[in-house]
């Protein structure tokens, strides 16, 4: 397979970066985050992010690997349409004791955030699937045994083509998106994160049959 990340896209380049045949690095850079408005008011569109384009279903795995060095400092999976609109899924450091994994859903410039208290880490492996406008997220230690986090929707891309009592059936045709990887810092610091065992496959998260 031809390496995905080959003609990827930059959202915020950052200064500091490689791109490489088997793994991505990204520094990230102070004061960058993604946030829209959600209970603490500000607005904030600016993490290096790099994007693949994709306009089928499918299941994306990979690793992360980082040395967090300051609170909230955090990296992972990512989808991006505009900042009013976009997905992202990380571990969040907190201190030497626990971080948040966790994943923020921004529909029409709201964000949400869902989070877990983990042990504080330094790698970890996601999966992110798609069903049409539908998403599933999971994470592994191991990248053998995935766990879910969430499922959830992206309102932009229509609505989930599902009648109660009848399998889910593929969204025909499918918008377009962008998704990636990103770093960031919200606050004074900076650190290194390494994404790697890229997987791009088709489509692991089954439809639901509800008979």
């Amino acid at each position: 397979m031809e390496y995905i990340f080959k003609n990827a896209e930059w959202v915020n380049k950052p200064e500091s970066f490689e791109i490489g045949k088997n793994s991505v690095t990204i520094t990230s850079e102070a004061n960058t985050d993604y946030w829209q408005r959600s209970y603490y008011g500000f607005r904030n569109d600016n993490a290096p992010t790099l994007l693949i384009k994709s306009d089928i279903n499918f299941s994306f795995t990979c690793k992360a690997s980082f040395q967090y060095k300051n609170r909230f400092d955090q990296c992972g999976l990512i989808i991006y349409t505009d900042s009013d609109n976009w997905f992202k899924a990380s571990i969040e450091y907190e201190n030497e004791n626990f971080s948040r994994l966790g994943s923020v859903v921004t529909n029409n410039g709201y964000s949400d955030w869902a989070t877990t208290d983990v042990a504080t880490q330094t790698e970890i492996w996601y999966r992110l699937s798609r069903r049409g406008p539908d998403f599933l997220i999971e994470f592994s230690a191991d990248g053998q045994e995935f766990k879910q986090m969430r499922i959830f929707h992206l309102h932009y891309l229509g609505k989930t083509s599902v009648e109660m009592g009848k399998v889910n059936i593929q969204v025909n045709p499918i918008v377009p998106i962008r998704f990636g990887l990103y770093a960031c810092s919200p606050m004074d610091s900076s650190f290194e994160a390494v994404f790697s065992n890229f997987k791009l496959e088709d489509c692991l998260w089954k439809a639901h049959n509800s008979e």
